[in-house]
């Protein structure tokens, strides 16, 4: 490592990496930092990944020097007191370059000279609003381990739960669709929005506008509630087509590993999974990926690609782990960053999921955790997705955080997610079935900031219960907003004009159909003049 430079709250210095094997290849350069820490205070790792770098590939005795740069205030802790904050506090920080978390092979010390705690106007630089709590609901009856006197509660903290069963208090919280009150979310004092206006606006005419530009208003204004019902209620593998706004249909589809079209059958090669693209801690590789991804995607006539997925394996046993990046939020983060940035090099949007603690295939599973270790590792990767790969759509986790399900959390979906990252975009369910899996609902998702549903049915709990009520149409509004700002900057709009007309797919099966029609009337007439002429030979 080279000596620390410090220029405006960013430190960096020059690593220079050798091969001193006889053998060609690469090596990854690892930055942690070991924060300054106070017993009892706020708890804090002794070795956080911050950010990293691969090398080209180097022969032996060749030398290749890759300069590091960071954010000193990526290095601030959450402190979970009071409101809530982040916290850089005073006092020496080892930045070293490791070959793992546990080994040192080089370091030096930044000292922060006072402590800056991110609170009321003084945000941190990368966030839209300043953080505060969200997720206090969520850590449970729950004794979570503490660094605080050499981990001294560590056979608390870690023996098994005196209960399985949640407290009253708690179940009478804890609701499903079959309980849930459909008016929690309707506000009397709501103005009806303008619908079915005419004002000769198209979506194209919107393509690369800024998400606040008032002429989304003038085209919201178009919409009926019949499309927007529609919208919301049947975005399975698709969002539909709005002729009043000259909406196409987009089609989206699954996987991380392999794509596949619902509609047409048709399937993508495969790729390794993402703990492996993970593993090659190569940002380049992952760009590569995603890009390849959305090259299949357009030559697939899809436009949104249910992946990249970045939540943390908390236990061997969730049912989605071979979809993840996995064990550190960061690296996910950087790795994930780079496959949503290559996505969109191809314009295809890439859903970011599953927002947030996703943890095993079972549904309506109470999650709990405390709000720094969400905060600092299981929301990590989507915040930097976010905020480093400019992400623009992404799926809410079938999870409950605590004893609410994430898509009506609105401090996670529209706090932290969109008022606090800047996301702003297409926030979509997991699969929905024909009946939200008991516990997900259209009123409950669109009030939170959930824009539409996975869903391929229509007339079960994905279509607002009052549909005409001036919030439901209000909270409609909003997520067709979302979904057709994502929409309309992917590659369906990339060619001047783009109006209503059939996508792309539906044009190649009725031309198939077609051509499959005028073979078939062909031979028809030729069985007829056979018929005809043998009648005549009196065959």
């Amino acid at each position: 490592m080279s000596e620390l430079t410090v220029n405006n709250g960013t430190i960096s210095f020059d690593v220079t990496v050798t091969n001193t094997g006889n053998a060609a290849g690469k090596d990854v350069v690892e930055i942690y930092y070991n924060p300054p820490y106070t017993n009892g205070g706020i708890e804090k790792a002794t070795a956080n990944l911050i950010c990293f770098d691969k090398t080209e590939i180097l022969e032996p005795g060749e030398s290749e020097t890759i300069n590091i740069s960071f954010n000193a205030e990526d290095m601030a802790s959450y402190d979970m007191s009071g409101d809530g904050c982040y916290v850089l506090e005073e006092g020496d920080y080892i930045i070293s370059v490791n070959s793992d978390s546990h080994t040192v092979l080089d370091q030096k010390t930044y000292t922060q000279g006072e402590t800056i705690r991110y609170e009321g106007d003084n945000k941190r630089e990368s966030d839209e609003i300043t953080a505060a709590n969200q997720f206090e609901d969520a850590a449970g009856d729950v004794t979570y381990l503490s660094r605080a006197d050499g981990f001294a509660n560590y056979d608390e903290a870690t023996a098994a739960p005196a209960s399985d069963v949640m407290s009253d208090d708690l179940v009478a919280q804890y609701h499903l669709n079959s309980n849930f009150d459909y008016t929690t979310y309707i506000n009397e004092d709501d103005e009806m929005p303008v619908t079915g206006a005419d004002n000769g606006i198209r979506l194209y005419e919107l393509r690369g506008a800024d998400y606040d530009d008032e002429r989304w208003d003038d085209l919201l204004d178009q919409l009926t509630v019949d499309d927007m019902t529609n919208m919301i209620a049947l975005s399975g593998y698709q969002t539909p087509a709005m002729d009043s706004v000259g909406k196409v249909t987009a089609i989206d589809a699954d996987g991380p590993a392999a794509i596949n079209n619902n509609f047409t059958g048709a399937g993508s090669i495969g790729f390794p999974v993402e703990v492996m693209i993970a593993c090659t801690w190569n940002q380049d590789l992952a760009e590569d990926y995603g890009e390849m991804m959305g090259k299949m995607c357009r030559e697939m006539n899809i436009a949104g690609w249910y992946a990249p997925g970045m939540n943390t394996h908390r236990t061997p046993f969730g049912a989605r782990n071979y979809e993840y990046f996995s064990e550190d939020g960061t690296l996910a983060g950087y790795i994930a960053a780079s496959t949503v940035q290559g996505a969109a090099d191809q314009g295809v949007y890439a859903f970011i999921k599953h927002l947030a603690m996703y943890e095993m295939n079972a549904k309506m599973v109470c999650v709990w955790s405390n709000e720094q270790a969400m905060r600092e590792i299981y929301l990590k990767p989507f915040e930097i997705s976010v905020k480093d790969g400019d992400a623009h759509a992404v799926m809410v986790s079938w999870s409950f955080i605590g004893i609410k399900w994430a898509g009506e959390n609105s401090g996670l979906i529209n706090t932290v997610l969109r008022d606090e990252w800047g996301f702003e975009g297409f926030a979509l369910t997991d699969f929905f079935r024909n009946n939200g899996h008991g516990f997900m609902n259209a009123d409950a998702a669109l009030a939170n900031g959930v824009d539409a549903m996975l869903s391929t049915y229509a007339g079960g709990p994905n279509v607002v219960q009052d549909p005409e009520a001036a919030s439901s149409v209000k909270y409609m509004r909003q997520a067709c907003k979302n979904v057709m700002y994502t929409v309309v900057n992917s590659w369906l709009y990339e060619e001047d004009g783009v109006d209503t007309g059939m996508p792309t797919w539906q044009k190649a099966v009725i031309g198939a159909d077609a051509a499959v029609g005028v073979i078939l009337l062909g031979l028809c007439v030729l069985v007829w003049r056979k018929y005809k002429k043998d009648q005549k030979a009196g065959k």
